[in-house]
């Protein structure tokens, strides 16, 4: 954890608005693990001079729970005690808030009258402790006196909660599956039309809901209700989807509960009270076309009061358990391998640790998921691309990145095994978006027409050349440069464009050479066929050898070789695919 959160705290964010990295490191765990946000997280920050051994104040509301926050950024495997003797120190000084409002600094000042407000209301008080290391045996046994002395306190009862290296990794994967709102509802059921029973020690309500009320269900529109679902809308071109609005403004709408299989949703916590139902936690599992379909017929769905579909709410707070669910249920529409990895928890990382380092940007996961309007379009990446980015980049396959399937199933592992840094990412896909510009009706690199018809393929081997072009200008043709020096270093020589041109020449001629070679008896060269073999990335590395040795130099002291000159370090192994 160490090196990964030393490594994010290099964002501008934190370098920009903290003054060390003991402050990032708590800003940080804010932003990760109490999940605030940008506005917030500098608010809750009190390190300082005059901090009093307070470096963040965390009022979480929802919890009624006031946290004090001390952290500790060190690269050592252990610390001692010292860090929970500054704890008790920041306890013992709570305990007089009017005297340490006095000798405060301003921002512990200004976040004291909060607390003074939340100890009004009984909040409960946290002190944390969070370091990348690990207690000492003898700073344990402290940790046990100092939590027996705060918890006895009559004047400022408090718990003690140290948060190490290990607790720290934990936190951070349970925090992606707190990263989305809760969504709580209230329903009332008609009576008659519903039962209430146990399943395999799970609590079960089945109940008929009619059109109108599925209206009133939060998230439909933003795509929240369905957040554990493996998929968003896929708009009303599905034919599935086609068939429920056709149902819905026939005259056979009343028959609609026995048309549909039903919805599933899943919840923390459920509780029926008469003829209420209340939900906790809610998400459909299954279902999302249904409602959005619903949603999309609204004006003709207020006129049905008599029709009704059938739901099935789970009380199920296991996560596991309910992405299983959420996958078994969820056969009406096909479901892709890409649907079957939206919520895999290496894909939601990648997803927060993109979208913290370019706030500006989105990282769609779900098909049928679109970025919010507000984002920057050159910082929006799908996951269905970036797996095609990896394959052709760090595998050096883009002979299979047409196929999917095989991409988020046969290689899902090998590519998505690893932590990836968020810059790569932009790298990727800002070269991807330059080579798009390439692949227009009016063919501005001139490429071959075969190619043009393979447009949904073809500039991967592109992207591949790319890559090649700087791993044979630095003889290392079995290695793979990192994506984020190489756009670096063509943005620093301003050859971004030139590189993407020098690609497009060499693919061309890597498929016209391989059209003109003489092919066994009735057979005929089928360009298709050349570009998911692995010959073709043969011949697509024999012609970039042959450009390196002719292409002009830029000044008499400088090739273009010299150009693309990375350092060792940059290079490392492919990642093996096949």
């Amino acid at each position: 954890m160490y090196e990964k959160i030393k490594d994010e705290i290099k964002q501008d964010y934190y370098q920009q608005n903290f003054s060390n990295d003991g402050q990032r490191f708590v800003a940080w765990y804010l932003r990760n693990i109490h999940l605030r946000d940008l506005n917030q997280t500098k608010y809750d920050i009190t390190d300082g001079a005059d901090d009093k051994q307070i470096d963040a104040i965390v009022i979480d509301d929802n919890n009624s729970t006031i946290y004090i926050i001390q952290g500790k950024f060190i690269g050592t495997s252990k610390v001692d005690a010292e860090p929970l003797r500054e704890v008790l120190s920041s306890w013992l000084q709570l305990k007089n808030l009017v005297r340490l409002q006095e000798t405060g600094n301003e921002k512990l000042k200004r976040r004291l009258l909060d607390v003074s407000n939340a100890l009004e209301d009984e909040y409960e008080i946290v002190f944390e402790l969070i370091t990348t290391a690990e207690l000492t045996d003898s700073a344990k046994e402290d940790v046990k006196s100092f939590q027996e002395q705060i918890a006895k306190d009559e004047e400022l009862p408090a718990s003690v909660d140290i948060v190490d290296n290990g607790k720290l990794q934990r936190r951070y994967d349970l925090a992606l599956e707190r990263e989305s709102p809760v969504i709580n509802h209230k329903l009332n059921l008609e009576v008659g039309k519903y039962v209430s029973i146990g399943i395999a020690g799970t609590r079960t309500i089945i109940t008929a809901i009619s059109l109108r009320d599925c209206l009133r269900f939060p998230g439909i529109k933003d795509g929240a209700l369905f957040r554990k679902n493996v998929r968003q809308s896929l708009g009303l071109n599905n034919r599935v989807n086609k068939g429920i609005k056709s149902t819905i403004y026939s005259d056979r709408h009343r028959d609609f509960f026995f048309y549909h299989n039903g919805i599933t949703a899943i919840c923390n916590r459920m509780e029926l009270s008469g003829d209420t139902l209340f939900l906790n936690g809610l998400n459909v599992v299954n279902g999302c076309q249904s409602l959005n379909t619903i949603l999309t017929c609204s004006e003709r769905v207020k006129e049905l009061g008599d029709t009704y579909i059938m739901f099935r709410f789970y009380e199920i707070p296991q996560r596991d358990r309910a992405d299983r669910i959420s996958i078994s249920t969820n056969f009406q529409t096909a479901v892709k391998p890409r649907d079957l990895r939206s919520n895999d928890k290496r894909v939601l990382n990648l997803k927060r640790a993109f979208e913290q380092k370019y706030p500006q940007g989105y990282f769609i996961t779900k098909r049928g998921e679109e970025a919010p309007s507000d984002r920057d379009k050159r910082y929006v990446v799908d996951l269905v691309d970036l797996g095609k980015y990896l394959i052709s980049w760090h595998s050096q396959r883009p002979n299979v990145a047409y196929s999917e399937t095989k991409i988020f199933d046969k290689y899902f592992e090998q590519l998505f095994k690893r932590e990836y840094g968020p810059e790569n990412i932009q790298a990727l896909n800002s070269w991807m978006q330059e080579i798009h510009r390439g692949w227009i009706p009016e063919n501005p690199h001139g490429l071959n027409e075969s190619l043009l018809a393979m447009k949904a393929y073809a500039p991967y081997h592109q992207l591949y050349a790319i890559s090649m072009f700087f791993a044979i200008a630095n003889n290392f043709p079995d290695r793979v440069p990192s994506p984020k020096t190489t756009y670096q270093k063509a943005i620093n020589g301003n050859i971004v464009g030139k590189i993407v041109k020098m690609a497009a020449s060499c693919l061309n001629s890597a498929l016209e050479s391989a059209a003109n070679e003489p092919q066994p008896q009735n057979r005929v060269f089928s360009p298709q066929n050349w570009i998911k073999s692995k010959a073709s990335l043969s011949k697509i590395n024999t012609t970039i050898r042959a450009y390196l040795d002719v292409i002009p130099t830029i000044s008499p002291d400088t090739t273009f070789k010299d150009i693309l000159k990375l350092e060792s370090q940059e290079f490392e192994y492919r990642w093996a695919a096949d």
